[in-house]
């Protein structure tokens, strides 16, 4: 069995976040990018489904340009057997779920493994559209992931229990946290396989974008810290009745 896990490209989640100039994007100078924590595990999984010889093959795909392959580099040295980038600018969900609907046509995969949302834009859509373009089954907030005898067992977080379904593959999951515990770090011997690890890079097929950037904003600044005395409880609710306006 194959798994490939779509991996996102986000700033590390300490970045302090600047505006650019067309306040439609962020300023990437000095950005420190990363795997997207909820792809991370999903490698992670996959990894150790691997390691327990449950997995032929792990492969992870990216939808971005040159500057990703960092990140891709270090899927592979984490464990992954090869990767593919496909070259274009993630400009939406859309965009990167056509074109990675396009990888899986061309390459058949038993489970495909997506993280919920990517910390940058917590979009929660590609795995779904992914799942729609390929027509594939699809199970959505999957926290446990087993296969025994190419039966997939899948655990589902829902309000205050937890679900067990079983399928089989070809699936598409939708990965959350507690998939895994602990991301799997590189080793200085997956750092240096990694170099000689497949990076297939491929042409999009499409560019098309199904939404337009208006604008990008910061939140608002918080407002200043007022202390009050103990003993002016009439103060306190002026204030959450006036200013915080909560009453």
């Amino acid at each position: 069995m194959k798994i490939l896990v779509c991996i996102s490209n986000v700033p590390d989640t300490t970045t302090k976040i600047v505006i650019g100039a067309d306040d439609k994007n962020i300023n990437t100078a000095g950005i420190q990018w990363i795997i997207n924590p909820w792809d991370e595990l999903a490698l992670t999984r996959a990894l150790e489904l691997k390691d327990a010889g449950k997995i032929s093959e792990v492969v992870v795909a990216n939808v971005g340009t040159a500057i990703t392959e960092a990140t891709l580099r270090k899927s592979l040295a984490t464990g992954a057997d090869r990767a593919i980038r496909v070259n274009t600018e993630p400009a939406d969900a859309w965009t990167v779920a056509s074109n990675l609907s396009e990888v899986v046509k061309n390459e058949p995969f038993d489970i495909i493994l997506c993280g919920i949302e990517s910390s940058d834009h917590n979009g929660s859509s590609v795995g779904g559209l992914l799942a729609g373009m390929l027509d594939l089954n699809f199970i959505s907030s999957v926290s446990g992931l087993d296969i025994e005898n190419e039966k997939l067992t899948v655990q589902r977080e829902i309000d205050g229990e937890k679900e067990i379904l079983e399928t089989q593959g070809p699936v598409l999951l939708v990965i959350q946290k507690g998939i895994a515990i602990v991301p799997r770090i590189p080793s200085m011997r997956g750092i240096m396989q990694a170099r000689t690890k497949p990076l297939q890079i491929v042409e999009a097929t499409s560019s098309e974008s199904m939404t337009e950037t208006v604008q990008v904003t910061l939140p608002p600044e918080k407002g200043k810290c007022k202390m009050i005395d103990a003993e002016n409880a009439g103060e306190v609710i002026r204030l959450l009745r006036e200013e915080a306006k909560v009453l």
